[in-house]
């Protein structure tokens, strides 16, 4: 018993500074935004990812932009093509407000099939970036 004890002691102690800075890291988030990309892999189960993606505008059509590294995330929207980006804003420090995000959207997308579309937002984009139509934007919350 004393032989698991020790360890997680240890352990416990090491993260008392993290947890003192984390509520300075919590009231200062305040001045950005997060972005939360989602899609599912391969067995069905769920993977979730931060990403900052970039919106564009296209003949009255959204566009969602992602610039993403060889990984699971890239790989599952190359594979189905779907997803789901989160968009919130982050709490506000004003006397009164929530501490969690209550403003964003959820923005369900799927990819661009047009290549003439593709080739049109590629013109100024960075190599690589991929591109999916906003279907659905729903509220957060």
């Amino acid at each position: 018993m004393k032989k698991r004890f020790i360890p997680l002691m240890l352990a416990a102690a090491f993260c008392l500074p993290t947890l003192a800075l984390a509520e300075d890291a919590v009231s200062s988030a305040s001045v950005a935004n997060f972005y939360l990309v989602s899609t599912t892999n391969p067995d069905g189960s769920p993977n979730a990812a931060y990403f900052i993606f970039g919106m564009t505008k296209l003949n009255d059509q959204y566009y969602l932009q992602l610039g993403l590294a060889e990984n699971q995330s890239k790989a599952n929207l190359t594979e189905n093509g779907q997803g789901v980006a989160v968009y919130a804003a982050t709490p506000s420090n004003e006397e009164g407000a929530k501490p969690f995000a209550v403003s964003g959207a959820r923005i369900l997308f799927q990819s661009v099939t047009d290549e003439s579309v593709v080739e049109e937002l590629s013109k100024n984009a960075h190599p690589g970036a991929m591109f999916f139509e906003v279907t659905e934007v729903r509220p957060l919350g």
